[in-house]
């Protein structure tokens, strides 16, 4: 721990949590417009959080605890991504939690306390919804493994900061087919993750195609607020890591006001424009039938293990 991973981490802890429903605001936005709707504005998910978070949470009968706490897991696991990721400087505040392994851990535990909430209800919904969303993650968290190990190999080290200063260094890397076929697998990874289509469909209201929404229908007031704002932060936390992984330009390398301003503003702005390519490229896309997407992830899984495999030979000496 040193003052620029501490300095990092509040700010990036103020981005994520501040930040996120407004991304979440100009993804809609974007899609309105390319729709032709006028959409409700890039300040619409805060306020639909402040409403929710003034409501009283209604629990149902014959829920456990695993129900109650679920979305506290959800935000705190999201939470802690968000502080020791290198988003906006290369230290961490907790640096040995900013680990491949732990990072793709903490985000996984999130998703699974929410399938096991939904489980929890006893609904045919949530129980299908814990179902579809227990299949995706079997083939989304070892492609996320393995496509962000591929990256490591190289640098040896599983360290997500190391990673990315490793990059710096070497801006040639960016282009290899090691970071190529790692990013596309990355890309649909974070699709089947935050519940984008072709996987999910986040605006659904049909309850048959529902994959994460399913989970959720039990929930109300200030514990929907609290999912619903983690979902958000989760996005944000997936863009920035996709954005720094293979683009890591602006991000702070040293803790002085200048540098630390300009990764605040790098971030900002990667996360933002990825945020915009996705929601763009979502208007062109239809939903995947349910049995069609575990095709598209082991495709992906795929892309991730010929990374591993280009990433061994290329690391090799000539």
């Amino acid at each position: 721990m040193n003052a620029l991973g501490v300095i990092g981490g509040v700010l990036q802890f103020v981005l994520v949590v501040a930040g996120s429903p407004f991304l979440v605001g100009v993804m809609r936005q974007v899609r309105a417009r390319l729709e032709g709707r006028a959409g409700a504005g890039i300040g619409q998910p805060w306020r639909d959080l402040r409403k929710l978070l003034r409501k009283e949470s209604i629990t149902p009968r014959g829920t456990s605890e695993v129900f109650r706490i679920a979305p506290l897991v959800l935000v705190a696991t999201t939470v802690v991504v968000a502080i020791v990721a290198p988003f906006v400087t290369t230290a961490s505040a907790v640096d040995s939690v900013a680990d491949l392994f732990a990072v793709v851990a903490l985000l996984a535990l999130g998703t699974v306390a929410l399938a096991l909430a939904g489980l929890d209800t006893g609904t045919a919904f949530g129980g299908m919804g814990a179902s579809r969303e227990m299949t995706i993650i079997a083939l989304v968290e070892p492609t996320l493994l393995v496509s962000i190990f591929a990256l490591s190999v190289r640098v040896g080290s599983t360290n997500l900061g190391a990673i990315v200063t490793s990059t710096l260094q070497d801006p040639a890397r960016v282009i290899s087919p090691v970071s190529l076929l790692a990013a596309v697998a990355l890309v649909v990874v974070i699709i089947a993750e935050t519940g984008r289509l072709p996987v999910d469909n986040p605006s659904t209201h049909l309850e048959l195609t529902m994959v994460h929404e399913a989970m959720i229908l039990e929930y109300a007031g200030r514990d929907l607020g609290l999912v619903e704002w983690a979902s958000a932060m989760r996005l944000t936390a997936f863009l920035g890591l996709l954005a720094n992984l293979f683009v890591p330009w602006g991000i702070a390398t040293a803790a002085t006001p200048v540098a630390l301003l300009a990764g605040v503003a790098a971030f900002v702005i990667k996360v933002v424009l990825l945020g915009v390519l996705l929601s763009a490229g979502e208007v062109f896309l239809a939903k995947l039938r349910l049995f069609r997407v575990p095709e598209l992830l082991a495709g992906s899984f795929l892309l991730s293990l010929l990374a591993v495999t280009a990433s061994f030979f290329l690391a090799q000496p000539h």
